[in-house]
């Protein structure tokens, strides 16, 4: 039984949402539960030929045994949320820690007209970044003040630590990516928090001993939204004859390409405390790999490719994606 923490290992957009979605059918854990900063971040997991994009709600909602938890640590859309819950329709098991900041409309209305912020950064305007501030001058309201939102209010550290302490699985679940975390990423270019896995484990009350492995997700072909640095960008006709694009969840912006970044992803599992590596879109390094699931029926290009970002990041890799439906993944944890 264990504690696996999941995050981002470039600048989001990793595929996180199908590592965690594969690891939770696979591992049964009786609680999923998500850090990180609130919904300006956004998680795609397809299964068959539903498309789901979820900003509140933990990505791995469609494992269906898991109480479904939002740390303490996390920013509260109260609309955001509740539309989630009736869409996905996840009422009785989706809980929120009573503690969590709540965004309200004022924040987003100053995250959409402050120049800065919309124009330089190249922010969601989803209203994290005020409600973070505020958060921080201690002029918030939290969750608890919300009569709307009793019924889903829970001490989410006491849960996740009494479920650890019985010995059931438990997954961290991050959100954005290594490259924008406040502390680490490419300042000012960046959200409004950390957002490596030791920030997951203290926005959901995780203390660093209960924590048995971190999966750091890294795409073949890393991508950005927004604004700022991005070292290996290619230009839109390069990405474009290599049949790489991409939109954003919640902003349906379309993504910047670049190619793999070997110095960002050794700084990046380091600074995680990368214990298994997942890599995503190796269909993109080679189309022939499209949907494998066995790692004997892989190409040698795609081989190669794995070789080398086994080497950057300095850990084993476990999980390798094939394609975007849930069951196109290579687990090696099976292989073993």
């Amino acid at each position: 039984m264990s504690c696996i923490i999941i995050v981002g290992g470039f600048f989001g957009d990793e595929g996180k949402g199908k590592i965690v979605a594969h690891i939770a059918h696979h591992d049964r854990p009786t609680i999923i539960s998500r850090g990180g900063v609130g919904p300006n971040a956004g998680h795609t997991v397809i299964v068959g030929e539903k498309e789901y994009g979820v900003r509140m709600v933990p990505s791995g909602f469609i494992y269906p045994d898991a109480r479904l938890f939002i740390g303490t640590g996390v920013l509260v859309d109260p609309r955001v949320f509740l539309h989630e819950v009736e869409m996905l329709d996840v009422k009785g098991r989706v809980f929120i820690d009573r503690r969590c900041t709540v965004i309200e409309e004022e924040h987003i209305q100053r995250d959409r007209t402050n120049a800065y912020l919309k124009d330089k950064i190249g922010t969601t305007g989803s209203g994290c970044g005020p409600a973070n501030s505020d958060r921080v001058l201690r002029v918030a309201r939290q969750v608890k003040e919300l009569p709307e939102l009793e019924e889903y209010m829970v001490d989410v550290p006491m849960e996740i630590n009494t479920a650890i302490g019985r010995g059931e699985n438990v997954i961290l679940e991050g959100t954005q990516g290594f490259g924008i975390s406040l502390y680490y990423g490419t300042y000012p270019f960046v959200t409004s928090k950390d957002t490596s896995a030791s920030q997951i484990a203290a926005d959901n009350g995780v203390g660093p001993t209960k924590i048995d492995d971190v999966v750091v997700v890294f795409k073949a072909y890393p991508t950005r939204v927004g604004e700022g640095p991005f070292n290996t960008e290619m230009e839109r006709n390069v990405s474009d004859s290599l049949g790489i694009q991409e939109f954003g969840t919640v902003t349906h912006r379309q993504r910047r390409i670049g190619g793999w970044d070997g110095e960002m992803a050794r700084y990046s599992a380091m600074i995680n405390g990368c214990t298994l590596g997942a890599i995503t879109g190796i269909d993109k390094v080679d189309k022939a790999c499209f949907g494998v699931r066995e790692y004997g029926k892989l190409t040698k290009k795609a081989k190669d490719f794995l070789k080398q970002a086994e080497e950057d990041i300095g850990c084993p890799i476990t999980f390798i994606s094939t394609g975007p439906e849930l069951t196109q993944i290579i687990d090696l944890r099976d292989e073993q």
